[in-house]
């Protein structure tokens, strides 16, 4: 097993799951122990930010640290999944339950700022890592048996809109542990009186760590070694 000691953001790209990422980079690394800081969803890209060797005890840190994202959000319809893995239950305007014309751009941002900035309670998707039993929810959601997931506290510190072409919303999200975006786009949808739920999402922060010093998957070398990780990652636990 190499000894390497390290950590490394990765940019994650759209299909991957992190554990897939996490054994990529730990095969690439000779053996090395390899954690993640942080689940990105598979449809998700962006900031995964990866801890080798001794560094692997900075995870919980750096799990607590704050984080940035990028989405886009379809207001016609919700999901089973938060995001275009589920199928698609429509919302149309003027059925009823919903509204019925398109909400306008300063409504929306109202309704941010009111509602879904500062510490507020969030319902985490039936399909996520949570826990329910000793069971990851989205197992069990697989099953037919999706849990009915309890509301928790989380720090959303800014949510800007930085376009709003209806039925497309695109957020930029700075936020604390623990908060789903995909869960920001289905409450907010029921808030509107539309759908909601994410067409794409891309973790731009994790912490000191920018989308600019994100290493691609496909830039990474075979075998990484310690001069390597050191150039390209920081070397050191303080990030």
């Amino acid at each position: 097993m190499a000894d390497l000691h390290g950590i490394l953001a990765l940019d994650k790209p759209l299909g991957f799951s992190s554990m897939k990422a996490v054994a990529i980079v730990r095969r690439r690394a000779g053996g090395a122990r390899t954690g993640h800081a942080g689940t990105l969803d598979p449809l998700a890209t962006g900031v995964l930010v990866l801890a080798l060797g001794k560094c692997t005890k900075e995870i919980d840190r750096l799990m607590a640290t704050e984080k940035r994202y990028l989405t886009t959000i379809d207001l016609t319809a919700f999901t089973a999944t938060d995001d275009t893995e589920g199928e698609r239950t429509e919302v149309a305007l003027g059925a009823p339950g919903a509204r019925a014309a398109a909400p306008a751009r300063d409504e929306v941002e109202a309704l941010l700022a009111e509602r879904f900035t500062g510490t507020v309670m969030q319902r985490p998707p039936a399909f996520s890592a949570m826990k329910v039993g000793g069971r990851r929810a989205y197992a069990l959601a697989r099953k037919g048996e999706a849990p009915e997931l309890a509301p928790r506290p989380v720090q959303i510190h800014s949510i800007a809109v930085t376009d709003f072409a209806w039925p497309l919303l695109s957020l930029d999200i700075h936020c604390g542990k623990g908060t789903y975006v995909r869960s920001i786009a289905r409450e907010l949808g029921q808030a509107l009186g539309t759908g909601g739920h994410c067409t794409m999402i891309r973790r731009t922060m994790v912490g000191a760590f920018g989308i600019d010093r994100a290493v691609a998957l496909d830039a990474l070398p075979e075998s990484i070694t310690q001069d390597w990780l050191d150039a390209h990652g920081a070397a050191g636990a303080g990030g």
